[in-house]
């Protein structure tokens, strides 16, 4: 009987998957990246517009989050020659896939934040 020699090591194609996922899942689960794409969810918005409605995000902060949303893919900009110039942000088809996926997990927090909040007390109570 041929004994096959156990493996030791992570396949390859596993752990480079597993990093793609996670960088893509560091950028959508951002808490500033939900509340943009909140905000866009109404349709296109100016920079001002976003940081209002956001409400407690640095003008640096939305800058990084609105680049970053748009070198992926899911934030669209578009600059107007106007005076003063004018720009705007929108989803992209992809952007807009995302609030489906957004809305149901927005859904499970509302319902268990609650119940989320009273294991973290009842833990916080056994080591304080």
């Amino acid at each position: 009987m041929k004994r096959t020699k156990p493996t030791s090591t992570i396949d390859p194609t596993r752990a480079e998957h597993c990093r793609v996922l996670g960088a893509v899942l560091d950028r959508i689960g951002d808490k500033w990246t939900i509340m943009v794409v909140a905000v866009l969810t109404n349709g296109p918005a100016r920079f001002t517009t976003i940081m209002r409605e956001i409400g407690g995000i640095t003008h640096r902060m939305l800058t990084l989050t609105l680049r970053g949303l748009e070198r992926d893919g899911l934030v669209k900009r578009t600059a107007y020659a106007t005076v003063p110039p004018r720009v705007d942000y929108e989803l992209t088809e992809m952007g807009r896939t995302l609030i489906t996926t957004l809305v149901p997990l927005a859904q499970w927090g509302e319902a268990n934040w609650q119940a989320i909040r009273r294991a973290q007390e009842r833990h916080d109570a056994q080591f304080a």
